[in-house]
């Protein structure tokens, strides 16, 4: 049973940062990235970043890139998201996903629970 435990969610005003955290545990099959999910109200879930354990590859989505940096641990089975620079958009529910990471994005093989990011005045 694998499971993702995310932290770091919060209201934050414009402009503003947060840190994501995931830690994964249990077993997982094929493993080869772990990263970030979001869904916000009325739309369809994206992916955020990711990034391939194997290799070191990450990826964002145009709209984070410059703003978003995600970084892992492989020891740890631990991935981190810092969101600087926060608008609006960004209000979602962020969810820690394992699945590959490659340059089209990522596959969802497990989700966590979420974490509620609010970005608002």
């Amino acid at each position: 049973q694998v499971q993702l435990v995310e932290s770091g969610g919060g209201l934050v005003q414009p402009g503003g940062s947060l840190r994501l955290s995931c830690e994964a545990s249990g077993y997982i099959l094929g493993y080869s990235g772990i990263g970030w999910f979001r869904e916000a109200p009325g739309k369809e879930r994206e992916v955020v970043s990711c990034i391939n354990s194997r290799n070191g590859y990450t990826y964002y989505r145009d709209s984070v890139k410059g703003r978003f940096t995600i970084s892992g641990d492989n020891a740890k089975n631990t991935v981190t998201l810092l969101m600087n620079n926060l608008k609006p958009e960004d209000t979602a529910v962020y969810y820690c996903v394992t699945g590959h990471c490659s340059e089209y994005g990522q596959l969802h093989d497990f989700w966590g629970q979420g974490t509620q990011v609010n970005v608002s005045s």
